[in-house]
């Protein structure tokens, strides 16, 4: 990760502000306020602000006056009641609000989510940095045969060597080829007073998928959950996994409650189709059940032999 002077003072002024309030508060969230939190070789996720707390989803399922006097294991099992039946409302309660620096590529993947406010760095007024994302040696791997979404073998030797090369080379020749076509310096003024700068919104089209942006993104804690169960999920990409990752320790510090209830109930969780709760009981019945005659496709058939034989595994001794 990198961060400037300029940066690096405006974060720790803003942590070593305080503002007296009423509004609750998570003593260990606001110990990561303005934080920069580095993701991959150039990235960071940051929380800017949030509002609410675990308490905050209790009150609003119970529509209470305050904060309440039950005793925290009400509040948990209510809130694991919740995330159990999906009541999704009181989960919306809770907002939060992040800066995250990142690769333009895992920002288009990102941005599929669409429950969210996002306002984005914008190359149309402003240069953006020369930095870009190379992947890590181990994570440079060749497309999958079995799955099209995914990766397989780790790339070695030559074929690494050459990757990275090529990565990185049209990086930093497209990047030249920008600030050429721009004709500015880091003030603004033209570098060549002889020769006009293309136009900056034209410019930013020549850039890599792999160049760094930034935006603020803002959501509540109910859209957020679902990100995460996404992109937290370890079928996820790599370079946006590690984003999820990084967020999911800041929920968790923030609502710690829901944040136990949701790895239950939701990361740890699987879920089965009517035609495969039947298949689960007609085995745990003692009958003989073959693909065939299960009503599941090969596909389905395979995804719930994986989900047995994992928990199988998990529960020997």
């Amino acid at each position: 990760m990198t961060l400037n002077e300029q940066q690096s003072a405006e974060i720790a002024a803003a942590r070593a502000a305080a503002a007296e309030t009423r509004r609750p508060t998570v003593p260990a969230l606001e110990a990561m306020l303005y934080e920069a939190i580095p993701v991959l070789d150039h990235g960071f996720v940051r929380v800017i602000d949030y509002m609410g707390d675990d308490a905050a989803i209790v009150q609003a399922a119970r529509v209470s006056y305050g904060r309440g006097t039950r005793r925290v294991q009400e509040d948990a099992g209510l809130i694991r009641y919740l995330m159990r039946h999906r009541h999704s409302t009181p989960f919306e309660m809770c907002e939060i609000k992040y800066h995250v620096k990142l690769p333009i590529f895992v920002a288009r993947q990102w941005i599929r989510h669409r429950t969210a406010n996002v306002n984005e760095y914008s190359a149309r007024y402003s240069i953006l940095d020369r930095e870009f994302y190379i992947p890590s040696p181990e994570n440079l791997a060749a497309q999958s045969v079995v799955n099209r979404q995914g990766r397989g073998a780790v790339l070695e030797g030559e074929d690494a060597a050459r990757v990275l090369d090529i990565l990185r080379g049209d990086a930093m020749q497209t990047y030249d080829h920008y600030a050429e076509m721009l004709n500015e310096d880091e003030t603004g003024a033209p570098r060549d007073a002889d020769r006009p700068g293309l136009a900056r919104e034209l410019a930013r089209m020549n850039l890599t998928l792999n160049t760094y942006t930034q935006w603020y993104w803002k959501t509540d804690l109910h859209n957020l959950l679902h990100f995460l169960s996404l992109r937290a999920d370890a079928h996820a990409q790599y370079e946006i996994r590690v984003y999820a990752e990084e967020m999911l320790r800041t929920v968790e510090a923030w609502v710690p409650l829901a944040c136990q209830a949701f790895r239950d109930y939701r990361l740890g969780a699987v879920t089965l189709s009517a035609q495969m709760l039947a298949v689960v009981k007609r085995m745990l019945g003692g009958g003989p059940v073959a693909q065939p005659d299960s009503g599941l496709s090969k596909r389905e058939w395979g995804e719930l032999m994986g989900v047995l034989d994992t928990h199988n595994r998990h529960s020997r001794p």
